[in-house]
């Protein structure tokens, strides 16, 4: 068994070195155990690993480099794939890569299952982004620096780094802070920083404003168009617990039943009459009257006729 030690649970550059070294000394995908330091690790029991670090260096520092081409898109999966909280995912990508310089046509069979499994993985990843941009909730503080937006969010798989350049070119002017289990990350108006992981008590409270946003919320919701089983699927209460929005839920759907009830029995509502505005008139460009009989009089004298 080999040991890979890997800069972190993201290390795709990493991963990329150690392969070509790994492929380069023949080493199959089952004799690797890569090894990141998130939770994941645990399934390597450590008589495993203590074994490994004896034979660790001969084959990755003992050859060269392998060459080959890949596809674009598998380089593009593996980008994605690797953000993902599967503890096997760098087993699957080596494998993949293995069997990509050693069968012919691979890349073509889009049903083999280690591609369709991949391929999954990159969807959920890229899922777990959108619903980062979509339900992060800041709070404005004030440090030394003067105000600071802070977010506390808990993604599933690795992928607040992957979704905070969203955050700097929505937020491109403020300074803004994310914190999560494993890392945060912080914008000072330049650059994006990367810094240690945090608690859900690093977080500040719900401002002011938090009730506004409720306030809006509430007003907002139609009773008569709820469903509760779409709203989860948009909206899954894996979320909820940072959401300040998500106490409202609950006592929402309790009632949505007879308020539509309610809306029903009220029969129609007169529709408002909306004064009509007059749009505003372009500035006059009339031709003058002196100019008009001259048009006339040089069109009556070239034999041209008016029309009845």
């Amino acid at each position: 068994m080999i040991r890979v030690q890997l800069d972190g649970p993201i290390d795709v550059d990493g991963f990329r070195r150690a392969a070509k070294r790994l492929m380069a000394g023949g080493v199959a995908p089952d004799d690797v155990a890569w090894v990141t330091g998130d939770d994941g690790d645990a399934l390597w029991t450590d008589e495993a690993l203590d074994s490994a670090a004896a034979v660790e260096s001969e084959p990755l520092t003992g050859a060269a480099p392998s060459t080959f081409t890949v596809p674009a898109a598998f380089l593009s999966l593996c980008r994605t794939a690797l953000l993902h909280a599967e503890p096997q995912r760098f087993t699957l990508l080596y494998r993949m890569l293995v069997r990509l310089k050693t069968e012919s046509g691979y890349w073509r069979d889009t049903l083999d299952p280690d591609r369709r499994r991949a391929e999954r993985l990159e969807r959920e990843v890229r899922h777990e982004i959108h619903k980062t941009h979509a339900f992060v909730r800041f709070v404005p503080i004030e440090d030394v620096d003067g105000e600071r937006l802070v977010a506390w969010f808990e993604p599933t798989h690795h992928t607040l780094e992957a979704a905070a350049p969203f955050f700097a070119r929505r937020f491109a002017n403020l300074r803004w802070t994310i914190l999560s289990p494993r890392c945060s990350v912080s914008w000072d108006g330049t650059a994006l920083q990367i810094g240690p992981g945090g608690r859900r008590e690093d977080a500040p409270p719900q401002d002011a404003g938090a009730e506004l946003w409720l306030t809006y919320y509430r007003s907002i919701f139609n009773p008569a168009r709820l469903k509760v089983a779409m709203m989860e699927r948009e909206m899954p209460r894996r979320y909820w617990a940072n959401l300040p929005e998500a106490v409202l839920i609950a006592p929402l759907v309790a009632q949505a039943g007879d308020r539509v009830q309610t809306m029903l029995a009220e029969g129609p509502t007169a529709p408002r009459r909306i004064r009509e505005i007059e749009r505003p008139r372009p500035a006059s460009t009339a031709t003058p009257a002196s100019s008009i009989a001259q048009v006339e009089g040089s069109g009556a004298g070239d034999g041209t006729a008016d029309s009845a």
